[in-house]
């Protein structure tokens, strides 16, 4: 399903781009509109909304309006190929990728091999940009920066044991990973490391077991569904660290703390963006994406797709062309500041074309989200559990 999101248009996803004004530069994004991952996608959308008025109310990009050609993945692997190939035959001059790991891994291939500039906003997976490819961008921060702040919360206040439970994705698979290796470094004893597959409704077994191993910190990595399921049943068995905490993904959305109720209390999460960080232009961003979304909060993910098209335009203005190559040299220039963060490209510690941007970690406290670490965000004291 493709939609053309212009200055107005956001309404329905059933736009035709037939007809569209040849005053306008279009470019792609791939996002999931539907399935699992549906809440992400429309989270992106409200920022893809806030970003195209925003630039098309500074004057545009060339002279021209600047249109988003969405396509829906449907949260499949195969269909975000085939969506890949729609933007690719409709001559667009740089892709937006959008969230699951899984699904960018296999758009970002493709799109490098037809040599088209691809701009990952919010997708985490560290083998998307390690070792990437000189098509693939990612503005966001890669799944060890997930592991890494969780991991300092948990050093700096002398965890000796750990537990991890994450799904099998790319994206889940990541951050555990990491941090397994960030509590070696750092002399956290992992007493439990478990994976699980997609479908897995009944973790009580494996809660149970954390239960009796008493760790000091519990590491989860679900999406959103599941994050809540983890959480309740958590509670249930009676699992008692002293401190729960989510590797975003489900763990950072306003959902999670609505559907979880009163277990979501205390949980800290990693966090890509919130509104308290220091940048210019973060409260005002909020108030928008607050907006876009019919009055619900905003997640991380919507200030990404924001910055994603405020990215996008900055390139195509240095290009001075649609020419892929052009951008593409563009982007490898790029230096900005938005109200998500810093956004440059570069090669580091095995990462390619990759904004070297940190976490923040929230936690629920009194039911809302109130930012605890790092000191930059003007924390609040983390509540630990025992």
């Amino acid at each position: 399903m493709r939609t053309v999101l212009t200055l107005t248009a956001l309404a329905t996803l059933a736009l035709s781009t037939q007809g569209a004004a040849q005053d306008t530069i279009k470019i792609g994004a791939i996002t999931s509109v539907t399935g699992r991952f549906a809440e992400f996608g429309k989270m992106q959308l409200a920022g893809f909304k806030v970003g195209i008025e925003e630039v098309n109310r500074k004057g545009g990009v060339l002279g021209k309006k600047l249109e988003l050609i969405i396509e829906d993945n449907a949260s499949d692997v195969n269909k975000g190929l085939a969506a890949a190939e729609r933007l690719v035959n409709a001559g667009v001059p740089l892709v937006l990728n959008e969230y699951s790991s899984s699904l960018v891994k296999a758009q970002a291939q493709y799109l490098a091999r037809q040599k088209v500039p691809n701009l990952v906003f919010t997708s985490s997976g560290d083998d998307i940009t390690k070792p990437g490819s000189d098509y693939t961008y990612r503005m966001n921060q890669p799944a060890t920066e997930y592991a890494r702040v969780i991991l300092n919360i948990f050093r700096d206040n002398k965890f000796k044991t750990m537990a991890i439970i994450a799904g099998t994705g790319a994206f889940e698979k990541s951050v555990a990973d990491a941090a397994q290796n960030f509590a070696k470094a750092y002399g956290i004893q992992v007493v439990e490391d478990q994976r699980y597959d997609q479908g897995l409704t009944d973790f009580r077994p494996v809660l149970n077991r954390m239960k009796a191993k008493n760790p000091d910190g519990v590491l989860m990595v679900s999406y959103a569904a599941d994050s809540v399921t983890v959480m309740r049943q958590a509670r249930e068995v009676g699992v008692k660290p002293r401190l729960f905490a989510g590797g975003a993904a489900g763990f950072a959305l306003p959902d999670f703390i609505k559907d979880s109720g009163s277990a979501a209390e205390n949980v800290v999460t990693a966090t890509a963006w919130i509104p308290q960080l220091r940048y210019a232009g973060t409260q005002k961003l909020n108030v928008d994406l607050k907006k876009a979304l019919g009055g619900a909060d905003p997640s991380y993910h919507a200030a990404q797709g924001y910055a994603a098209v405020l990215v996008a335009a900055e390139a195509l203005k240095a290009a001075g062309s649609t020419d892929r190559e052009k951008v593409k040299a563009a982007l490898n220039a790029v230096s900005m500041q938005t109200a998500f963060g810093p956004i440059q490209f570069k090669d580091y510690d095995g990462f390619r074309n990759q904004n070297p941007l940190a976490m923040v970690a929230q936690q629920v406290q009194n039911g809302v989200f109130v930012p605890v670490y790092p000191k930059e965000v003007v924390p609040r004291a983390i509540k630990f559990e025992r």
